[in-house]
């Protein structure tokens, strides 16, 4: 099947991507591919760990037919992109977009995630976009958050997340790390941006499908 394959390591992520391509991309074909166990053991033994793994899933989506592929999740980010060589298609990391447009906004930038593993892929991404250009980059763990997600409680999750993000002073824009957390951008009142990843990350996906349709 040609088109664009998301690996996702959630499945709540299927009905919010699809929901994206229907509003920004109604032609573009998706294929999602779920692997839970992919985070669970990058966060136990790190993302290197399952790189092999991640190398395979991906494969069996080119050999079905993808254009390109994009990874959701921020903490296997870096190890998806980094197979695109081997491929022979382009292999996306959703938060890259957002990285850039973090930067572009200011040198005092707040990272915001739910689960320790995705703090130093997601600070490592935004200091490779901002290169040389000064940067002071803050880091925060929502502690209390995931437990909320993994028990289906989203909008706790959410209310946690935008409470951590309101409560940062002394930034020019807030990075929500793992695109799970894309709906509490909503929630919070702060003035500074608060940046989410699945829409930039699915634009710029689909426009290099199309390209390599």
């Amino acid at each position: 099947m040609s088109g664009l394959a998301l690996l996702h390591t959630s499945p709540v992520h299927v009905p919010v991507f699809d929901a994206l391509r229907d509003e920004d991309a109604p032609s573009l074909v998706l294929r999602h591919l779920v692997d839970e166990q992919l985070l669970s053991r990058a966060r136990e033994l790190g993302p290197d760990a399952v790189a092999g793994d991640v190398g395979a899933v991906l494969a069996d989506a080119v050999a079905q037919g993808a254009d390109a592929i994009l990874c959701t999740c921020s903490t296997i980010g870096a190890v998806a992109e980094a197979a695109s060589a081997t491929l022979g298609v382009p292999v996306l990391r959703v938060d890259r977009p957002m990285a850039a447009a973090a930067v572009a906004r200011g040198p005092r930038i707040a990272v915001v995630a739910a689960v320790a593993s995705t703090l130093e892929p997601t600070a490592a991404l935004i200091r490779e976009e901002a290169g040389d250009r000064p940067l002071a980059l803050r880091t925060v763990l929502v502690e209390d958050a995931w437990s909320h997600f993994e028990s289906g409680d989203a909008q706790a999750y959410f209310a946690e997340v935008a409470r951590a993000v309101d409560a940062l002073t002394d930034v020019d824009v807030v990075v929500l790390a793992q695109a799970s957390m894309a709906p509490a951008a909503e929630r919070t009142t702060t003035a500074v941006p608060v940046l989410s990843s699945p829409r930039p990350g699915l634009r710029a996906a689909a426009a290099v499908a199309g390209r390599a349709a």
